[in-house]
C-alpha cells in the first residue's frame, strides 16, 4: 500500500460566467497538464438568486465533455438537437459535446432560494474530439451511495469503487467521480488508481488528505471529547488538493466532518489548443471549429 501525498493544495477563486453567474473556480484556463484530463471545475453555490439568475445562455462546445452535479436548485438545459430537460438535486449529467452543440443552462434556487451544484470539464482524445454529441442524464434515485459503519458515505458518480460501478459509462479518460462524506474525527482509508491523476475538492467541513503519508504533519494540537486531534494542518472549504500517485489517500476528518469531491482520470498526454468553450489538439483546428461557429457549420 502507498499513500499518496498532497502535491498542492489552493483555493478556489470567484469568478463570473454566463451572463453574470458568481461562481468559484477551483481551477481552469490554466496549464492543462496540471489536471490532465480534466481541464476546469467550477463551484456555483449562492443563496442569492440574483447572483445566478441570469444563467449561462446559448454557447458552444466541441471536442470536450462537462459533467454537471446538482447538489440543491435546477438546472434546465436545452441544446440545439432538440434535448432538453430539468436536473434536480442530486442529478448528473455528463455530456460529450464531441463535435459541437449548442446548448443553455439556467439555473433557480430550492425552496430557500439556494443553488449548489459543480461544472467539471473533461477533454477528450483526438481520436474522439469529433465523436456525434451524447448526453447521460442521470437522476439521484440511480446514483449508489455506499455507507460504511463508521458513518462515512461514498456516493459513486462514475467508475468502480469497491466493487460498485457507477451508471455513467463509456468514457475515454477512464474516470472515477466520488462524493465522500465522512463523520467528525474519523480516520478513513480511500483506494485510487495508482497512476490516474487524482484530485479532491473539499465543499463542507475540513480534513487532512495526508494523514498517515505525511505523520510530521499530523502534529497532536488538541484534544476533543477526550482524544488528542490535529487542527493545524486541515483543508477546509472550497479547497482544491492534488495529489502525487500512490494507492491510497489516509484522510482524518475535521471536528465537523468533511464533505469532499474525489476525482481521477488516466492522462490523454496530447497537445491541447483551448479557448473557451472549444478544446481542440491544435490552433488551426481551433481556427476552423470558430469559423465554422461564424459561417453557420459549426453543429454537424
Amino acid at each position: 500500500m502507498t499513500f499518496r501525498p498532497v502535491r498542492s493544495e489552493s483555493i478556489a477563486k470567484p469568478a463570473q460566467e454566463g451572463a453574470g453567474v458568481n461562481l468559484h473556480r477551483a481551477f481552469g484556463f490554466g496549464d492543462p497538464k496540471d489536471s490532465d484530463p480534466f481541464l476546469m471545475l467550477d463551484d456555483f453555490r449562492n443563496d442569492n438568486p440574483k447572483d445566478y439568475m441570469a444563467g449561462f445562455p446559448w454557447h458552444p462546445h466541441r471536442g470536450i465533455e462537462t459533467i454537471t452535479y446538482v447538489l440543491e436548485g435546477k438546472v434546465e438545459h436545452k441544446d440545439s438537437i432538440g434535448n432538453q430537460g430539468d436536473l434536480l438535486s442530486g442529478d448528473v449529467q455528463w455530456m460529450t459535446a464531441g463535435s459541437g452543440i449548442m446548448h443553455q443552462e439556467m439555473p433557480s434556487g430550492n425552496s430557500k432560494g439556494l443553488m449548489h451544484g459543480f461544472q467539471l470539464w473533461a477533454n477528450l482524445p483526438s481520436d474522439q474530439k469529433l465523436v456525434a454529441p451524447r448526453y447521460q442524464d442521470i437522476s439521484s434515485k440511480d446514483l449508489t451511495i455506499l455507507e460504511d459503519d463508521d458513518g462515512s458515505k461514498i456516493k459513486i458518480i462514475v467508475g468502480d469503487y469497491m466493487g460498485v460501478e457507477g451508471p455513467v459509462d463509456g468514457i475515454a479518460c477512464e474516470p472515477q467521480y466520488l462524493d465522500i462524506y465522512i463523520p467528525p474525527q474519523t480516520n478513513k482509508l480511500i483506494q485510487v488508481d495508482t497512476y490516474k491523476n487524482t484530485f479532491a475538492y473539499v465543499f463542507e467541513g475540513s480534513a487532512n488528505f495526508e494523514y498517515a503519508s505525511d505523520p510530521i504533519g499530523v502534529l497532536v494540537e488538541k484534544e476533543i471529547n477526550g482524544r488528542e486531534f490535529n487542527i493545524r494542518d486541515m483543508s477546509g472549504n472550497r479547497t482544491l488538493i492534488r495529489f502525487d500517485t500512490g494507492d491510497s489517500i489516509s484522510i482524518l476528518s475535521g471536528e465537523h466532518g468533511v464533505r469532499f469531491l474525489l476525482v481521477s482520470g488516466k492522462p490523454i498526454r496530447e497537445p491541447v489548443a483551448w479557448h473557451g468553450p472549444i478544446v481542440m489538439n491544435t490552433r488551426e483546428e481551433l481556427m476552423q471549429a470558430f469559423s465554422e461557429l461564424q459561417n453557420g457549420t459549426f453543429i454537424k
